[in-house]
């Protein structure tokens, strides 16, 4: 940042998957955690991005001749975190990064051309968590909508008087942190009543579309929980509903 300041060029390479807001996906894909992530703003203010592709196979034959890794390493390497599997959907979130940029690109220039107009319907995307890790992928992936969409994210908690165990403090502190390390605008409440909370949040803040989490392994749970998401669609009838299947990793 000091050497943009400067007006100094700088020209770097980047690994899709240190994208922060792709973190969770990543985990979800490859079963690794990623420690070192470039924030999504650092991104989304470069001027040009060039996408560097290589096919598994060739990544493969460069791992083997030693050109990445320590030979010793290769072979821990191939069975682990570059897995064809694994490498297949790094290259599509790769693709995926850089047509979102392309897009953007093209509605600035089209704006500034004059080619349509410039005013329209701002998609706000508010994601709901609890106090649980898997709070995080939700995050995640509304961050993401909302920069396909060019909107703005929304991360929604409230209070329902229950007292959180140390484990439940530290998963929404985290949640919260990474939020906003997302650029997300966080709101906190307290309330009694889960779906009243939501239904005032998304009116309050014009929400055009709302992340709901939920986990496979809720089995009869899952029936009231969709009730009141129902509930919630009768006195909010503007605001799309997304549910996310989403569980816990190790």
């Amino acid at each position: 940042m000091d050497l943009l300041k400067a007006r100094i060029d700088v020209v770097s390479t980047m690994n899709v998957q240190h994208i922060e807001s792709l973190g969770p996906t990543v985990l979800q894909i490859t079963g690794v955690r990623i420690r070192e992530t470039v924030p999504d703003w650092v991104m989304q203010r470069v001027d040009e991005i060039q996408l560097v592709d290589l096919t598994p196979q060739a990544l493969k034959e460069r791992m083997s001749r030693g050109d990445i890794y320590p030979v010793e390493r290769v072979e821990r390497a191939l069975s682990h975190f570059f897995r064809p599997g694994n490498l297949i959907a790094l290259r599509e979130l790769a693709l995926r990064q850089v047509t979102q940029v392309v897009d953007r690109s093209l509605d600035a220039y089209l704006k500034e051309d004059g080619s349509q107009p410039t005013e329209g319907v701002l998609e706000r995307i508010g994601v709901c968590i609890n106090a649980r890790p898997e709070g995080q992928y939700l995050i995640a992936r509304g961050s993401r909508m909302a920069q396909g969409m060019n909107g703005e994210l929304y991360v929604f908690y409230i209070d329902l008087g229950k007292t959180l165990e140390p484990d439940e403090w530290k998963s929404l502190t985290a949640n919260l942190r990474f939020a906003e390390s997302l650029g997300a605008h966080v709101v906190q409440a307290s309330g009694s009543k889960l779906i009243e909370g939501i239904r005032e949040f998304v009116r309050e803040y014009h929400i055009t579309q709302v992340i709901f989490g939920r986990s496979v392994r809720a089995g009869w749970r899952w029936f009231p929980y969709l009730s009141s998401i129902h509930g919630l669609l009768r006195d909010s009838p503007t605001v799309d509903v997304h549910i996310v299947t989403q569980e816990p990793h190790a």
